[in-house]
Formats: C-alpha cells, sequence, structure tokens
C-alpha cells in the first residue's frame, strides 16, 4: 500500500514538473513554395529542411496572412488579418526607413501570451513591424532582440554601383553590403551600420543557437526571422558557389544549414522533444528579380498578389515525440500559430478582441482534420479572394509580375484549387450557386471585419 501511495505520489510530481514545450518559429523572406527540394525543386538542395519534413509534418496547404512582409509579419505575431491589427495599407503596402508607425501597442503578441506562463522570448532577425524605439519588439512581449528592423534592401545608397544594378533587375550579380546602409539593433541600440549583410544568415544562427542554449533550463519562444532570399542576395563564403541554381540556391542552402544548426543545437541540449519548431516563409517569390528571386513551383505568380503563389507558402512542423509525422494536405495558416502554441502552452488567447486563427494542434499531436475551413486574401487594405473547401474566388486581383498594377475584373473568377493548383480554368460560368456563395462570404466577413474596426478604417472596406 505504501508503495502504491509513493508510486502515484511520484507520477503527479512528474506531471507538475513536466515542462512546457518550447517554441521555435523559423521564418523566411520572400521564399517560394518552389523553393525547397521537400517541396519538389530540383536543383536546390536542402537535406536538413527535407528531414525535418520526414521527421515531422509537411503542410502543402498553408497561407500567410499577406502577400508582402509588414503585414504578413503583423498577422503571424497577433493571429489577427492585417486590417484588424493596422498593419496593412493601400498607400504604403509596407512599412519603411521613413515611417512614423508600427505594430499598435494595443496588439497582442504571442511572445506576450507566452510571458504569462513564464516563457524567455527572444527575436533574432528581421523585425519589420517598426523601427522606432516603441515599436521595437522589446515594447511587443520580448525580452531580447538582435538583427535588422526592416527589409534588407531599404537604405539603399543612391547612386551606388549596386542601386543601379538592382534596379536593372540584372540576372546575376553579388551585391555589395556597403551600398545598403541598414543598421543592426541589439534590443533599442544601434550596434553596426551598414550591416554585413555578407554574414547575416551565420550571425543570425550563431544568436539563435546562442539563444537556446542560455534558455535551455526555462521554456522559450524563439522567432528566427531571416532577412533572406529577400533581395539583395548574401551568402557566406562557404556557400558562395555551391548551388547549380546560383545565388539564390546558395543563400537557400545557407539557410538550410542554418536550420540544422538550429535542431542540432536543441538535440544537443536534449530539448528536441520538448520543442516544436516551425519553418515556414513570409510570402512568395519576389518574381520581378529573375533569377534573385525564386520559384512557386506550380502555383500561379507570386509576391504581392493573391494568387496562390504569393500566399501558399513551404511549411514544416517538427516536434520528435510530439508532432505526428506525415503530410498534410488540409488548409493552415499563420494565423493558428497564436491559438496553437496557446493551447499547447495552457495559455489564454485574447477575449476581447476578433481573433482570426484556429488551433491546430489537435492536428499536430493527434493526427486529427484541421478544424481551417476557409481563408480571406486581403492586400493593401482591400478584400480580393476568398477560399472555402475546394473553391475559391476572386474578385480583384493584381498582376503577377508587377504586383503594383491592379487588375480589374469584369465578374468574379471562380477556381477549383485541389483539381487546379496553378489557378488556370475559370469556372465561375459552371457553378453560379457556389459564387453567389462565396460571395455572400465575402460580404460577411467584411462586415464583421468593418464592425472591429474604428468609423475611419472601417469606411474604407464597405
Amino acid at each position: 500500500m505504501r508503495f502504491l501511495i509513493l508510486t502515484l505520489l511520484l507520477v503527479c510530481f512528474a506531471r507538475s514538473e513536466e515542462r512546457l514545450p518550447n517554441f521555435v518559429v523559423i521564418f523566411c523572406d520572400d521564399l517560394g513554395y518552389g523553393d525547397l527540394s521537400c517541396f519538389g525543386n530540383p536543383t536546390i538542395i536542402t537535406p536538413h529542411l527535407d528531414r525535418m519534413a520526414e521527421e515531422g509534418q509537411k503542410w502543402t496547404q498553408f497561407y500567410v496572412a499577406s502577400p508582402v512582409c509588414t503585414p504578413s509579419r503583423a498577422g503571424l505575431l497577433t493571429g489577427r488579418y492585417p486590417i484588424r491589427n493596422g498593419m496593412t495599407s493601400a498607400v504604403r503596402v509596407v512599412l519603411f526607413p521613413d515611417s512614423a508607425g508600427g505594430l499598435p501597442a494595443s496588439e497582442i503578441t504571442i511572445a506576450e501570451i507566452l510571458k504569462r506562463k513564464g516563457y524567455a522570448t527572444g527575436v533574432v532577425g528581421k523585425w519589420h513591424l517598426g523601427h522606432l524605439p516603441e515599436y521595437l519588439p522589446t515594447t511587443q512581449g520580448f525580452d531580447s532582440y538582435w538583427g535588422i528592423p526592416y527589409s534588407n534592401d531599404m537604405d539603399k545608397i543612391r547612386g551606388s554601383p549596386n542601386y543601379k544594378r538592382e534596379a536593372s533587375r540584372e540576372p546575376n550579380y553579388y551585391a555589395d553590403a556597403s551600398d545598403y546602409n541598414v543598421p543592426i539593433l541589439k534590443g533599442t541600440k544601434e550596434i553596426e551600420r551598414p550591416a554585413n549583410q555578407n554574414t547575416i544568415t551565420r550571425r543570425y544562427t550563431e544568436k539563435a543557437v546562442a539563444y537556446i542554449e542560455t534558455n535551455k533550463d526555462r521554456p522559450f519562444f524563439l522567432y528566427l526571422a531571416h532577412s533572406l532570399p529577400h533581395i539583395p542576395l548574401f551568402a557566406s563564403k562557404n556557400f558562395v558557389g555551391r548551388s547549380i541554381r546560383g545565388l539564390y540556391g546558395d543563400v537557400l542552402q545557407e539557410i538550410d544549414w542554418s536550420v540544422g544548426q538550429v535542431l542540432q543545437a536543441l538535440r544537443d541540449q536534449k530539448l528536441d522533444t520538448s520543442t516544436v519548431v516551425v519553418f515556414t516563409t513570409d510570402n512568395g517569390p519576389w518574381l520581378a528579380f529573375r533569377t534573385h528571386g525564386g520559384s512557386a513551383g506550380p502555383l500561379r505568380a507570386g509576391k504581392g498578389t493573391t494568387f496562390e503563389g504569393g500566399q501558399r507558402v513551404p511549411t514544416i512542423f517538427w516536434g520528435p515525440g510530439r508532432i505526428e509525422p506525415g503530410v498534410v494536405t488540409e488548409m493552415g495558416s499563420a494565423l493558428d500559430l497564436l491559438p496553437t502554441f496557446a493551447s499547447m502552452a495552457g495559455a489564454k488567447t485574447p477575449s476581447d478582441r476578433k481573433m482570426d486563427g484556429y488551433d491546430l494542434s489537435g492536428v499536430l499531436l493527434e493526427g486529427k482534420k484541421s478544424p481551417r475551413k476557409e481563408f480571406y486574401y486581403w492586400t493593401r487594405a482591400k478584400l480580393h479572394a476568398v477560399r472555402s473547401g475546394p473553391w475559391k474566388l476572386h474578385v480583384q486581383q493584381r498582376e503577377p509580375i508587377n504586383y503594383g498594377k491592379v487588375v480589374h475584373l469584369d465578374k468574379p473568377e471562380l477556381y477549383h484549387i485541389e483539381t487546379d493548383i496553378s489557378e488556370a480554368y475559370d469556372v465561375a460560368d459552371a457553378h453560379p450557386e457556389i459564387v453567389d456563395r462565396l460571395l455572400k462570404m465575402m460580404d460577411n466577413h467584411k462586415s464583421d471585419t468593418a464592425d472591429s474596426l474604428p468609423d475611419q478604417l472601417a469606411a474604407r472596406i464597405k
């Protein structure tokens, strides 16, 4: 009897001491759906990501909140469409070095939710949600920050040789980092300017590994946001010339190496079975930059558009002993990370505002069906399209390459995304009842969104 009581006490103690899961999000910039070998690329070799996909879950229909940088990142961290969190604009599509704003302090991030459960929280890499002190990561729930505060092509030095070469979309050139006056910040302090971007991926990786080692004895959330493969492209000397895909392939193979370093650090610290790692990207490839841009594979168009190539992104979840390995062909979104992490950490999601994410923990841990059945495609404060099950309806579009130009549709276009992954065959005339249903969904979503916004913003989307 005493032995039984002792055993029960030990079991209860062990459960009470069970470690909360760590979370690592590895977020690339402008990575295409078809850029990884585990997603079908024939010439870019990504063995660490391939292993990650084999050991974890590869999601083939995973969406980001926007087809461009700033709003996409805001959606990931808040679990809300950018139209709700104020990070989308019809005027300036992303934040720039002269922008005065950033992610509102009233928004609640993944970091803020996890901090309430005792998590350490850190960002390494690109932020792009406001570069002024009041908008930096340390004001949004993160304990630490080290990286470039916006896109790596900003603060270009006009008149420099590389400035002209980039503008001409020259197919083969290696950028000079000194032509871009972007800073590196540590916390809120500038520590390097211009950033030596030739070594930026390696240094991000070293900082991420050090963060894991430093916080190995407590639960942590690490947001590793690579500045690449956004142009201009840079790779460390050990990777230049390695890929037959050219410089773009070199850059991705260094990012693959980085993923391997992060996963090995977790294994070395015996944290692999208590950590969930997500690898994905902010939007599709920047096709205008030709060989310096990526590939959307079978998807139509790329960055800046609400076609699949702009917002469906390669995504892998990894967590040995936690994540059920396999390929998930149902819908998921970066919007879902906040409620998923909160659920797995035993934390509460905000109840005082409209949330747009779903808890994917049942899919990750138990192999259940995804709760996400719909997705709304917003860009520049306009609702362009909706997906419901296999059907996707466009009411407005932007040109596939020059995404600054609006394409006005005479009538909505309907695509069956499962059988027509490339959005090549408009079947609206054959399915008027589906068109009507999806139009009603869009109207209801716009009304719901407008109801949660200040009057001056609500008027813009009605």
